[in-house]
């Protein structure tokens, strides 16, 4: 017998908690495949234009750059003014960025690009920071298994995004072979302001936001355990983006001749890969048993030997090097959710935006310094040294980790 129940009821039949759980997933995720598309869409296009990897690169540079004052800023705002709007910013921001692409080529200039890439920033950053914080605020906070609960919601959440993000890159180059530059950035202009008015109208008021209004310098952070794991988690992005970003694929288009679309769709599969193996880090870490400041630096630990080993092989055997990349994303993966869920249990029920973006905040300096440091690097040492680099990160990671509070966190 087929179930007649239209989906609208059986969405109503939900509880509150889940529907705004599902309208926050799904914001988030129309948000970030548009992100994703849009990071292809500019590295493609500019290239085609004669820009090099480098100077592509730096394309992105306020994009990071920005990242680092939104998270900072925007979990104050947050706690003042409620998740619910500084999602929508987010979302109206990166409407406002993609109309910035519209103009003619020859308007396209270097200034013209960076400046909508720092406002695509703030408002991946406001989005991000909203999604992530929201979720401490709806999932249950007592009773058994709700330490277990908050973490699956946070990777399912987290890991959905990764995936996403890989799926825009393909849907970036799709689009410029379809319809161009012009058509792909407002086409996708116009999906998010569906999404926006939908959000507008559903997401509740002042998810929150602090009955008090805090001050602004209370944006740092004066719990040890958040101060702690944001230094570490500057350090594991660190570690990824100083090879992962520049280096490699400027490496496999240089030194074995791999071309745009090889090395895109590596790329692209890679996060997409990533996000599956974040959706899946609850079990893959015994369903948050044991006690966290071990579990925490056993799982970097695990993570530091792989560029390491990758380093000591002959990287002209780029098969090697290809199956180092895809363990180090499984590994990534797994530390990086299981950070994800650290900082939302460690941050105030009252005020979770400011500690979740103070966080967020280190990651964005974390991919800063990487990205920087893979294009330097890269240049004047090498793959090699980018390798050596990122393991050491990941060790400083692990040490940094032996700081956190001890805490069993047993079903």
């Amino acid at each position: 017998m087929v179930d007649a129940t239209p989906l609208a009821a059986r969405l109503r039949a939900l509880p509150f908690e889940v529907r705004q759980y599902l309208l926050i997933t799904a914001n988030y995720w129309a948000f970030t495949l548009t992100d994703g598309a849009l990071r292809m869409l500019v590295v493609l296009y500019f290239h085609q234009l004669g820009y090099s990897p480098l100077e592509v690169a730096l394309l992105f540079l306020f994009y990071e750059a920005f990242g680092v004052v939104t998270n900072l800023v925007g979990g104050w705002l947050g706690a003042r003014l409620g998740l619910n709007r500084t999602m929508n910013a987010g979302l109206a921001l990166q409407v406002v960025a993609l109309a910035m692409l519209t103009v003619p080529a020859a308007s396209l200039t270097v200034p013209w690009v960076m400046a909508a890439q720092a406002l695509s920033g703030i408002a991946k950053d406001l989005n991000k920071m909203s999604a992530k914080s929201a979720v401490k605020v709806l999932v249950p906070r007592d009773g058994p298994g709700a330490g277990s609960a908050l973490y699956r919601w946070v990777a399912v959440l987290t890991g959905s995004k990764n995936a996403l993000k890989g799926a825009g890159f393909f849907l970036g180059g799709l689009l410029l072979t379809l319809i161009g530059f012009r058509g792909a950035v407002i086409g996708m202009a116009v999906m998010l302001l569906v999404v926006l008015a939908l959000s507008l109208m559903r997401l509740r008021a002042d998810l929150g936001r602090q009955k008090r209004k805090p001050r602004f310098s209370e944006v740092f952070s004066t719990s040890r355990a958040v101060n702690v794991l944001s230094a570490a988690r500057l350090c594991l992005f660190a570690s990824r983006d100083v090879w992962f970003v520049v280096a490699l694929p400027v490496f496999l288009y240089d030194q074995h001749d791999w071309s745009h679309w090889m090395v895109g769709g590596l790329l692209a599969l890679w996060v997409i890969g990533y996000g599956g193996v974040q959706t899946q880090a609850p079990r893959l870490t015994g369903r948050v048993r044991g006690e966290t400041r071990g579990i925490t630096v056993a799982w970097a630990l695990a993570l530091a030997g792989l560029p390491a080993l990758l380093a000591l092989m002959p990287l002209a055997q780029v098969g090697w090097l290809v199956a180092g990349l895809l363990a180090f994303g499984v590994i990534f993966a797994i530390n990086s959710s299981w950070h994800s869920y650290l900082i939302v249990h460690y941050a105030r029920a009252d005020g979770v935006s400011m500690d979740v973006g103070f966080y967020y905040m280190a990651n964005a300096m974390g991919r800063l310094l990487g990205t920087l440091l893979s294009g330097w690097l890269y240049q004047s040492q090498g793959l090699a040294a980018c390798l050596w680099v990122s393991a050491a990160l990941v060790a400083a990671s692990a040490a940094l980790a032996l700081a956190l509070p001890r805490e069993s966190l047993a079903r």
